[in-house]
């Protein structure tokens, strides 16, 4: 990675949690089937929260409404030497709507508890996986309003 140029890619992550299980994507990546938070990245013209909202969509066609911010995480990726920094958020979501595709490479949603996702960590696309279950079950949250979003 060239050092007089960095440029992280930002990321947003939603931990869904309902009933003791959280939501989680299987999709094709790396080579292999993985599980995920429904995330992806952030793009021009969104707010981190819409990019949220639009990401649950896409991937587990349900509606996504952030009640909080759950952490920040700055992660990177072998071998590519790809600088992530994801912002995970909480809330709850709808219905999953049969009639609504899932995004290309989403092979299906998951609910699992938390012992399910702990167990299947060979799986997880990334450390981040396990990292923002955790980190919602300790009761990190911080005020949506921490953010802002100027035009």
């Amino acid at each position: 990675m060239a050092r007089d140029v960095w440029k992280p890619n930002v990321t947003v992550a939603a931990v869904i949690e309902r009933e003791g299980r959280f939501l989680l994507i299987e999709e094709q990546a790396q080579g292999a089937l993985v599980l995920n938070q429904p995330a992806g990245h952030w793009e021009p013209g969104e707010s981190l929260i819409e990019a949220s909202v639009r990401e649950v969509l896409e991937e587990a066609a349900c509606r996504f409404q952030p009640e909080a911010l759950v952490g920040i995480y700055r992660a990177w990726a072998a071998p590519e030497e790809v600088i992530y920094l994801r912002f995970a958020f909480c809330g709850a979501a709808g219905a999953q709507d049969p009639a609504r595709a899932l995004d290309q490479g989403i092979v299906r949603t998951l609910w699992l508890t938390p012992d399910e996702i702990r167990a299947s960590v060979a799986r997880h696309r990334s450390p981040l996986v396990l990292r923002c279950v955790e980190d919602y079950l300790a009761g990190r949250r911080y005020p949506l309003d921490i953010l802002a979003h100027l035009g």
